[in-house]
């Protein structure tokens, strides 16, 4: 068989892989954050907040995988990041 074929076949079967992998986590809905809420997080994958230009309340989303290496999402208020020189 051709290199240029397998070299070809190797890097569509990767793209799908991804594919597959990134929309499997778009149908992960996001749970809201309350007190008292128990987690199970393995490993956090992403962190994002609202951008804000001074200091003050933010929404902010935390992606992570379970102890069952399943994605999850939580969304939560914090203070945005930029408050941490402010007293």
């Amino acid at each position: 068989m051709n290199t240029k074929a397998i070299y070809a076949a190797c890097l569509f079967a990767a793209l799908n892989i991804c594919t597959l992998s990134a929309r499997a986590e778009a149908d992960v809905s996001a749970k809201t954050y309350t007190y008292g809420t128990q987690l199970d997080i393995k490993k956090v994958v992403s962190l994002k907040q609202d951008a804000l230009p001074s200091c003050g309340i933010v929404d902010a989303q935390l992606t992570y995988l379970d102890s069952h290496n399943k994605t999850q999402v939580l969304d939560y208020r914090k203070i945005a990041d930029n408050c941490n020189s402010d007293n």
